[in-house]
């Protein structure tokens, strides 16, 4: 399997892999500067989210560590309304994961059913732990992080707290499969 072409679908939504065209109505999904609160910058334009869509859609130039992006696509709407992202390390066997959900969408469960699908998808890989990192003020994002199967550490990076994987005792994949992804990322 190679994960840069893999689609997710969950019961309303489709997870599709990034590709620049998506950059147009993707800047409109993100275009609320609220949604920077707490993952910081500000929203990008048509063109400037289309040349980072160029980087990540290239991938990571560290031949250790894969890029894995995904727009969510709301069947019912016919429309994209978020992203999730994972940035795997095969040297490690880690997965760091993210989301982020436009405005008119936020409160529908999207974050936690894109989130609770790429947990599943990255389980059945062999990694050996999943990580998120959130904003402790950040309650629906936890929300999200906790239906997902993580749990928040101690730990803090930039302010942020790390969230585990705390998935079931045989640990986290291990189906031997080699993770043969070339694709995109965060």
């Amino acid at each position: 399997m190679t994960p840069s072409g893999t689609e997710i679908r969950t019961p309303r939504l489709d997870l599709l892999p990034l590709r620049v065209e998506h950059a147009e109505e993707m800047a409109g999904v993100l275009a609320d500067a609220a949604l920077h609160r707490f993952i910081g910058g500000t929203p990008y334009t048509p063109d400037a989210l289309a040349t980072r869509y160029r980087r990540l859609v290239a991938g990571s130039p560290d031949p250790e560590v894969t890029w894995l992006n995904w727009v969510i696509l709301l069947r019912e709407d016919s429309r994209l309304t978020g992203t999730v992202q994972a940035t795997l390390s095969a040297a490690k066997g880690t997965a760091e994961i993210a989301w982020v959900v436009g405005t008119p969408w936020q409160g529908r469960g999207i974050a936690k059913e894109a989130a609770v699908a790429l947990v599943a998808w990255l389980t059945s890989h062999p990694v050996r732990s999943i990580t998120a990192h959130i904003h402790p003020d950040h309650h629906a994002s936890a929300a999200v992080a906790r239906a997902a199967g993580l749990a928040p550490t101690p730990e803090r990076q930039d302010g942020e707290v790390r969230w585990e994987f705390a998935g079931g005792a045989g640990g986290i994949g291990g189906s031997g499969r080699e993770n043969d992804t070339t694709t995109q990322v965060p």
